[in-house]
């Protein structure tokens, strides 16, 4: 059974606030929860919460908890901030021992580990992460991009679904580079569908 914990969250990083169901590590039928500020424990699916909402499934990268009748997804490392109904769905993340903020989600219904960027003009994948997703970068627009190893050739797409717990966003603009990327950007093509809060180390992201 192989336990995957989003250690930058049990290291340290700011603690989930009240309301808030911040999600730090899963395993077979189980997740490591920490509930309205409350130290983490591990609950296995079906099992009752503290303020009782439940923990109904546990799925690669996710669990997902049910309040009042409701769903909702929870991805490792992000924790959900439940406001009650009518607020803007969020994204809360505690940056890694780099300080880097790193989110795990879907592109085009794959799997995807991405990186907040806030100096990605667009949304950013390397070759490789492309093909996986199904996407024919060669059929978009080849441009020059600079970067801070210089002006490269990338090939400007538009992703068909990006997903982050139950956040989904549709065409995106993207950019496929062929070299010299080493993992997803999260840049303001996505960026910019939120607004940016920061508390302290915590970055939340709020849907506009």
């Amino acid at each position: 059974m192989r336990l995957r914990v989003f250690l930058s969250c049990l290291l340290g990083a700011t603690a989930a606030q009240a309301g808030d169901v911040s999600l730090l590590g899963v395993f077979a039928n189980k997740a490591m929860l920490a509930v309205d500020g409350a130290p983490p424990k591990v609950y296995a699916v079906g099992a009752l919460l503290p303020d009782g909402a439940k923990l109904v499934a546990v799925a690669g990268n996710q669990a997902v908890i049910e309040e009042n009748g409701q769903r909702y997804t929870i991805v490792l490392g992000a924790n959900a901030a439940r406001g009650g109904a009518g607020a803007p769905a969020r994204i809360t993340l505690a940056p890694d021992a780099m300080g880097h903020y790193l989110v795990n989600g879907e592109i085009n219904g794959q799997a995807a580990r991405m990186l907040i960027d806030t100096g990605a003009s667009l949304v950013a994948l390397p070759a490789a992460e492309a093909r996986r997703m199904g996407i024919d970068y060669r059929k978009g627009k080849p441009m020059l991009s600079s970067t801070a190893g210089g002006v490269v050739l990338v090939y400007r797409v538009r992703l068909d679904k990006l997903r982050i717990g139950e956040i989904e966003l549709l065409g995106l603009e993207a950019v496929v580079h062929e070299s010299g990327l080493p993992l997803i950007l999260l840049g303001n093509s996505f960026l910019n569908r939120f607004e940016m809060r920061r508390d302290g180390e915590q970055m939340t992201l709020v849907r506009r």
